[in-house]
Order: structure tokens, then C-alpha cells, then sequence
């Protein structure tokens, strides 16, 4: 059986949360359209100088709510259906946690890890060039993603302020600090996944010290949400990347995890006092918390009956098919969706946008402060609505979320 595409499980997801708002079929439409999509030539000079024509996207989901926001992944993989399920998703994330953003995505189909940074540069560059007409700091947002960072960031803010005439760090977020980059915004996702996990573990009576954790990716996101877990009192007992995991019954050191690959580890697979474990068994670990922080359909009909886990924190966007989603549900599993426990990183851009715009910093303790009462605050709503109609958190989210962006509307009206 084919595994559902992301933007078949985005437009599922929507189609739930219509007919809990009970919306009509034109509002229904208008909303699972997107506004803009845009797909772009990024003509790459090698190296060695041969010419390779690379495919790239930007899909604008949504702005009835203010400016489009949403990250730029460099992955092979990367086509216009998913970034448009990417774009779909960040609008009523943004809706869910109210902070005033649209949906939107960007790609290009290329691994980084096969270009040198020179040839990373002229990619990014390039790419930056072609979407250059739709983004700018009241039209389209961008941010680091899967394959890309701070430095990309960088790059694209420059490309644009040189064509402006003069510097517009607004124009992206999850810069560097020293150009306009706001303190926290480097975890910020790893963080709001952590307190996501607090908020569900607590409501169910359950203290978050002592209780063990397995997460699948450890990348920016996982990595980082496993040493905040860790620090926190969690028994983080088993990571992994893509070339496998590791598991300690006793814990791991995340910390330590993160080091080796800083100098020059290739995984996490050998770890020193440590055993060899699949992706797929990591997802069947009998822990408490499950955070699958990789890629899209980890968790789909086929393997959900084996998750053991009590809670599912998703650190990734789109990790659980609907057809997974269903057995979790049936199994008493609590997930906590992707749009409310992923949030950290956009929340915490639009932080960085209201700096960057103001000209007026904060530290990074202020930063942490403000992330967490938003996170709360976003969780208690999605909480509250899922008691009151008997409903899951994912579709109570949804619901909230495209509530929200569908209230925007018929508010702006229909021009002309």
C-alpha cells in the first residue's frame, strides 16, 4: 500500500477541521488553495565548471493573517506538493499559537551535503534571487529548514539587502546574531518541543522527571530537544539519524552525542557504551516519550501498532499518516500534533522579525519567558477544546487553526 503523501495527509487533516467549524465547500476550497505558488530555475555553476539546472520552490499558503512565514529546505527529495503541504501546515500553526503570519514554504531539490560551501553559496544565492519578487519583510519571510541554517540566512538576507541598496535584516529570520539574529532562536523549536512535552505529560498527572524519552532525528531539532529533555530530568534512552540509533537503558548523554559529531563522527550508530538500534525499532521502544524529529510518515497503519510509546511529541512536520494517527488514537496514544509542538522555531522567528523591525533586542532569558507562555498558553487552548468536544489534540489544533484563518477572512471579505 503507498504511503500518503504530505500534502494528501495536510488536506485530510483540513478537511477534519472543516467539518468540525462546519464550514461550506467555497470557504473549504479557498483555504486548501494556496495563494501563490512559485517554481524557479537555480542554475548551479560546479566547481569544475559544468552547469547543473536544479528545481526550486516557493509556495505562499495563506496571508489573510499578515506576512507569509515559512522555512527553506535544501533536500533532494524536495518537490512543489510537499513544500505546498509544508506552506498549508505553517498557516495554521501560526493561527494555533496567534502570532500574526501566514503559511509558507520554500525548497530546492539538491543535497547540500554534495556541494561545497562555495557551491552552497551560489545555490542560495541564486535561489534567493529568484523568489526575491514575493519575499521582503512585509510580503514573505524565510528561515532555516531541513539542509539549510544560519548562514543561509545570511546569505539570502545579503542578496536581498544588495538589491534593495541597503540592509534589510527583516527580510529573514534565524540569522546570526551579529546581524540581526535574535538570542534563543538557534533551539527554539528543540525548546517548545520540550515544553510541549511538559504541558502533555503534566496534564496527565505524569512528572517529566525520570521519564524516559526516545527520539528519531538527531539533527537540529532532535538533537537539541534531547539535551534540553536530558537536563531537564528525562532519561533520554535512545536517539538516531539516518544511518541508524543508539540505545542505553540508564540514558544517554546528549551532550556528549552532540560533541562527537561536532568533531567529525559521521552518526551516532558506535557511540561508546552503547547498542545498535534501527530507526524503526527506536519507534517501538517502550518509553514515555516518543519524538520523532525526522522526516515526514514515520508513523504510518503499518508500524503505529507497534508504538508503545504513551505520548508522541512530534518534533518533525507531518511524521504521523491519518491512517497512523487513527491507531494511535485507538490505542489510547497521546499526540501531541506537530503544528502546536514544533511551533518554538516560528514563534520565536516572529520574535526575532518584531526585533529585527524595532531595532530593540532582548536577551535571551526574556526570549526563553516569552516561548514558554506562548507554547502554555497554545497547548491550554488546544487542550480545553479537545475535552470539550471528545475530540483529539490534533484535530482540536487543526480546528483552532484554520478557525482562526477562516474568521480572517470572512472578516477582510472577498475583493473585488
Amino acid at each position: 500500500m503507498p504511503r500518503m503523501s504530505a500534502l494528501d495527509s495536510a488536506l485530510h487533516q483540513l478537511a477534519g477541521a472543516a467539518e468540525q467549524l462546519g464550514l461550506d465547500d467555497g470557504m473549504h476550497q479557498l483555504l486548501a488553495t494556496p495563494r501563490r505558488s512559485m517554481e524557479v530555475a537555480v542554475p548551479l555553476r560546479r566547481d569544475d565548471g559544468s552547469l547543473t539546472v536544479l528545481k526550486g520552490y516557493r509556495v505562499q499558503h495563506n496571508f489573510s493573517r499578515g506576512p507569509a512565514k515559512g522555512g527553506i529546505r535544501f533536500h533532494p527529495d524536495t518537490d512543489l506538493d510537499e513544500v505546498r503541504a509544508l506552506a498549508m501546515w505553517m498557516t495554521w500553526k501560526c493561527a494555533l499559537i496567534g502570532i500574526p503570519y501566514g503559511g509558507a514554504k520554500g525548497g530546492v531539490a539538491v543535497d547540500p551535503r554534495s556541494l561545497s560551501r562555495i557551491e552552497l553559496e551560489r545555490v542560495t544565492r541564486r535561489y534567493a534571487s529568484e523568489i526575491m519578487p514575493i519575499i521582503g519583510p512585509e510580503k514573505d519571510i524565510p528561515a532555516p529548514d531541513v539542509g539549510t541554517e544560519e548562514q543561509t540566512m545570511d546569505w539570502i538576507m545579503d542578496t536581498y539587502s544588495a538589491h534593495q541598496g541597503y540592509t534589510v535584516t527583516g527580510v529573514v529570520t534565524g540569522k546570526p546574531v551579529s546581524i540581526g539574529g535574535s538570542q534563543g532562536r538557534g533551539g527554539a523549536t528543540s525548546r517548545g518541543v520540550m515544553y510541549a512535552a511538559f504541558s502533555a505529560l503534566a496534564e496527565a498527572g505524569v512528572d517529566h522527571r525520570g521519564a524516559t524519552v526516545a527520539v528519531q532525528g538527531f539533527g537540529k531539532v532532535g538533537g537539541l530537544a534531547a539535551q534540553y529533555l536530558h537536563d531537564a530530568g528525562c532519561r533520554v534512552v535512545a536517539v538516531s539519524d539516518v544511518q541508524g540509533g543508539v540505545f542505553r537503558g540508564a540514558g544517554l548523554n546528549p551532550a556528549a552525542l552532540i560533541a562527537r559529531l561536532r568533531e567529525g563522527a559521521e552518526s551516532v550508530v558506535g557511540s561508546p557504551g552503547t547498542d545498535t538500534i534501527t530507526n524503526e525499532e527506536l519507534l517501538e521502544l517502550d518509553v514515555d516519550v516518543l519524538v520523532p524529529a525526522a522526516l515526514d510518515g514515520v508513523i504510518s497503519e503499518e508500524n503505529a501498532d507497534r508504538v508503545k510509546a504513551r505520548f508522541v511529541v512530534e518534533g518533525a512536520n507531518g511524521p504521523t499518516t491519518p491512517d497512523g494517527d487513527a491507531v494511535l488514537e485507538g490505542n489510547g496514544t497521546v499526540v501531541v500534533p506537530d503544528i502546536l509542538a514544533n511551533s518554538g522555531g516560528v514563534a520565536v522567528s516572529y520574535f526575532e522579525w518584531v526585533q529585527d523591525l524595532q531595532a530593540w533586542f532582548w536577551s535571551e532569558d526574556e526570549v526563553n519567558d516569552r516561548l514558554k507562555g506562548l507554547m502554555t498558553r497554545a497547548y491550554d487552548d488546544v487542550s480545553a477544546l479537545a475535552a470539550e468536544r471528545g475530540i483529539s489534540l490534533r484535530t482540536a489544533a487543526q480546528t483552532i487553526g484554520v478557525g482562526r484563518v477562516a474568521d480572517a477572512h470572512r472578516t477582510r471579505g472577498l475583493y473585488p
